[in-house]
């Protein structure tokens, strides 16, 4: 039998593997959740290939051991090319990508798939030999779990991938989430482990309804028993999804103004103006109204600078635009925010309203800005003969008052 003969014999093989295949991917609708290679497809395709060799589907003959020993064989050889040229040929072109992903998506995926195609051999090859009925059935089961773990395996790395990008992209980009990731890559994995199992088992024919009933029994009870921990894990999960604040931002949280230290499952700790550290629930954090002074886009000012009553109109009409061309005249001011006039006529004094917005947020450079202005506007007023009032009463006496005051004797000294 020369090459051409057997790889003619052989093809019905890849037909109905691919039909299989096919078959697993598009399950009716009726059909309950299965790995996608069953066991089923490789005896079928098993018997076909015997059929095409025109072999008894019964009894082991040398043409058996030769059949087993080449489906192994090719397996090892397609396994040797996946690993050494294919997903090395896709690492390459990974990276000539902008992301990421792909770089630790590839060499986690190679061994998941080098591992499937030893399986997919191993199982063929001993679906050739015929064995007794209790070892035959053994070896379904086997193939169906053997075949579970590793295609479980292969969505294992890639969800690990996935998750190791998305953490490092968090702490790229100084995300809220990036601290809570940890515990929920750990807690993602650990509930597909749990669905990876489920699966696992009841494709082995065992009954996890039961299992799933206690479990939501369980769930309930615990539930119940341990309100304000949940509380607290979803509070902490709305701060890493909304991010109000991250840690090293400077918030008022209700009336407590302090910066962030620290963002847990249970608690935010706040370090606050007077030094102390305040722990607040994550629950109450996310209930309550947060302030985030570290996110100003500029600064506002508003002032009113009171003058006397001695102030002539010329004066404050003079006043009023060199305030305004001051203000203007500032790199540090937006122009457009820029407004000045005089207001009101108050109990004590005149008053010239201002307001300005500073361009840049920081704190400390925005008191500078303000100092700067007030000394200044301070130049400005002293400068045209104004004065700068201050809360008076005058008290005027005449008439019949006087006369009576003025009618009374001096005091004997």
């Amino acid at each position: 039998m020369n090459f051409w003969s057997f790889g003619r014999r052989l093809a019905p093989l890849v037909l109905v593997l691919a039909g299989g295949l096919r078959a697993a991917e598009t399950p009716p609708a009726d059909a309950p959740a299965a790995p996608p290679a069953a066991p089923d497809y490789l005896e079928q395709a098993v018997d076909l290939t015997l059929a095409a060799f025109d072999l008894p589907p019964s009894g082991n003959s040398v043409t058996h051991y030769g059949i087993s020993l080449v489906l192994l064989l090719i397996a090892l050889l397609a396994r040797r090319i996946v690993t050494r040229l294919f997903f090395p040929a896709l690492r390459r072109l990974a990276a000539r990508t902008e992301t990421t992903l792909d770089d630790k998506m590839f060499p986690a995926l190679e061994g998941p798939a080098a591992a499937l195609i030893v399986v997919f051999g191993l199982f063929s090859a001993l679906r050739v030999l015929k064995l007794p009925a209790a070892a035959d059935h053994y070896l379904g089961a086997g193939a169906q779990v053997a075949f579970s773990l590793v295609v479980f395996w292969g969505l294992w790395r890639a969800f690990t991938a996935l998750l190791d990008h998305l953490d490092e992209v968090a702490r790229a980009r100084g995300l809220g989430v990036a601290a809570f990731m940890p515990w929920i890559r750990k807690t993602l994995l650990t509930a597909f482990v749990v669905v990876a199992a489920l699966l696992t088992f009841q494709s082995l024919g065992f009954d996890v309804k039961a299992v799933l009933a206690g479990l939501g029994i369980g769930g309930l009870a615990f539930a119940l028993a341990a309100q304000d921990t949940l509380a607290n894990i979803f509070g902490a999960i709305v701060v890493a999804v909304d991010q109000p604040y991250t840690v090293g931002e400077t918030v008022r949280i209700g009336a407590n103004v302090g910066v962030i230290e620290d963002i847990g499952l249970r608690s935010t700790r706040i370090r606050l103006l007077d030094k102390s550290l305040m722990i607040i629930p994550n629950k109450t954090v996310a209930a309550d109204t947060i302030t985030n002074l570290s996110r100003f886009t500029g600064r506002r000012v508003e002032q009113v600078l009171g003058l006397t009553y001695a102030s002539r109109p010329e004066q404050l009409e003079d006043l009023v635009p060199a305030i305004r061309a001051l203000l203007e005249g500032r790199p540090e001011v937006d122009p457009k925010t820029v407004q000045v006039g005089f207001r009101d006529f108050s109990a004590s004094s005149l008053d010239v309203w201002l307001a300005y917005e500073a361009r840049d947020p920081d704190f400390r450079r925005g008191l500078q800005l303000r100092q700067e202005v007030n000394l200044a506007l301070l130049r400005l007023v002293q400068a045209r003969g104004l004065a700068f009032a201050y809360p008076t009463q005058t008290l005027d006496v005449a008439g019949p008052v006087l006369d009576r005051l003025a009618a009374r004797p001096a005091p004997a000294r």
